[in-house]
């Protein structure tokens, strides 16, 4: 027997006060989860793009010395 979000959101409000925090803890804990794995599958995809591109020639290398001096000179 399914029940509606309607059901489920009645039943939830009629809850002690701590068993409905308990509740609400965990489903935002079950989107944080939620939002982590996108980020991971995000972060893997630009990855591989920027490994493709720097396979590619696509993009040159620059020395990390080169980099922090640069750095260095902008923000001094």
């Amino acid at each position: 027997m399914a029940n509606t979000f309607k059901e489920i959101e009645s039943s939830a409000l009629k809850l002690g006060e701590k068993q409905r925090a308990r509740l609400a803890s965990r489903l935002i804990d079950s989107l944080e989860s939620l939002k982590k794995q996108d980020a991971e599958k995000t972060w893997l995809e630009e990855i591989e793009h920027r490994n493709d591109a720097l396979e590619a020639g696509n993009h040159p290398l620059i020395p990390a010395e080169e980099v922090f001096r640069s750095a260095r000179k902008r923000f001094s």
